[in-house]
């Protein structure tokens, strides 16, 4: 990593080399405004900052500072918005690196230089500046509120970073300039980390100071609930996006990069960390998921259910693959006759034929549901026990104590 040495005039030359550039939206926050941009200003002039609708004295602050480039418009839109403006003008601009910082005085300008050093070996990434949250002066709120956030962000896109609420980043620009963001306010620094995770963006931190003013002075424009309840609302929709497409999608496109069979086995099938009884429960599932009467769903819904219960997603998808076209005339037939055993007298009687198909369901679809679950779980059942008994007797055969014997034969 190169060492800026915190040398303003070394900042200012690599700031200018990379070009790179501080973005520092604003609203109503002019009794702190100014000292922001002078201490930024130590080490660069490439300077923009966002006038969000500030009803104070925000833009006769910004326009004293001639080398200042500005957006500003009357109506307070939000955080998230005035970001986007400034990004997209930053780009314009010709600038491939944007560091964003607050205007309440909260995050130091001392700090730049780490977000220049870090970048030296991360052209691509977006660079966190984590807070230490741990300090005595840190809101009960903000604590919470971050722990909240980590947690999420980590379930969303797999990665554990200790700070993403911090405004304080480094935003690759090329990479996230693609991106077509559909939030405004505060949680809109949410949405760009998991989406810019789930294309491939690295995301990393770096430690930074942070400054919370004694509470009779802390200017802040965060609503408790109804940011917080904006906030939830956008990580109920990633969770289930993550889920239900994000995670499926990327095992999908891991099991296709493997370039043969045998390293498929090896890797997943042959899983030396999962145990017999975690495969056998594996293929149970996965052939319960390809039977129940769920069709066109089948595939998605157990790839998104394995990586919750944590199951060998690979057996899993071979197991529900049961259901392939030649299948399903038997799993219909084997399915109206076990429904028949629940419908008693209303049965409806069918006879077994290569021409079965899913429009044959609609003739009597409460038998089919019935038996479609029955056979679904004792289908589960018999081949999870199966596998459970066909592995054990393959370990015991190919035990180390068993191999040693059969050398010492020979």
């Amino acid at each position: 990593m190169t060492d800026t040495n915190n040398d303003p005039s070394l900042c200012r030359e690599q700031f200018d080399r990379l070009l790179a550039c501080v973005i520092i939206p604003t609203y109503n926050n002019v009794t702190s405004l100014a000292g922001v941009i002078t201490d930024v200003a130590q080490y660069t002039s490439n300077i923009i900052v966002v006038n969000d609708g500030s009803t104070d004295n925000t833009k006769a602050t910004i326009d004293s500072f001639s080398f200042v480039q500005s957006i500003s418009y009357t109506k307070n839109v939000g955080k998230g918005w005035a970001l986007r403006q400034a990004i997209a003008l930053a780009g314009e601009k010709g600038y491939h690196y944007a560091i964003t910082i607050d205007s309440d005085g909260q995050h130091f300008a001392k700090d730049l230089p780490t977000f220049i050093a870090k970048l030296s070996d991360e052209k691509n990434a977006i660079i966190i500046g984590a807070r230490n949250m741990d300090q005595s002066a840190v809101p009960g709120g903000s604590s919470f509120g971050n722990r909240f956030s980590n947690f999420w962000f980590r379930v969303e896109t797999g990665i554990k970073a200790p700070d993403t609420q911090s405004g304080y980043r480094l935003y690759p620009l090329r990479e996230i300039s693609k991106m077509h963001f559909f939030t405004l306010k505060y949680e809109w620094e949410i949405e760009v980390l998991v989406r810019a995770a789930w294309k491939g963006v690295k995301i990393i931190s770096v430690p930074v100071n942070v400054y919370y003013a004694p509470k009779g002075e802390r200017v802040s424009h965060f609503r408790p609930f109804t940011d917080f309840f904006r906030i939830s609302i956008l990580n109920t929709i990633f969770v289930l996006a993550a889920f239900l497409y994000i995670k499926p999608r990327n095992f999908l496109h891991s099991i296709s990069k493997i370039k043969n069979f045998k390293q498929l086995l090896n890797d997943h099938i042959y899983n030396p960390h999962h145990s017999p009884e975690l495969k056998a429960c594996s293929v149970a599932f996965g052939v319960f998921m390809g039977i129940i009467p769920i069709w066109g769903f089948q595939l998605v819904t157990a790839i998104f259910l394995a990586i919750i219960l944590k199951l060998n997603k690979p057996l899993v998808i071979i197991a529900a693959n049961i259901s392939i076209p030649p299948m399903i005339p038997i799993i219909i037939f084997a399915s109206y006759k076990a429904g028949s055993v629940w419908m008693g007298n209303n049965a409806m009687q069918i006879y077994y034929s290569r021409s079965l198909s899913l429009e044959s369901i609609k003739k009597n679809l409460q038998q089919y549901i019935y038996g479609s679950i029955t056979l679904a779980i004792v289908g589960g059942i018999f081949f999870g026990l199966l596998t459970y008994v066909l592995l054990k007797m393959f370990n015991k055969t190919s035990s180390p104590d068993k191999l040693n014997i059969r050398c010492n034969k020979y």
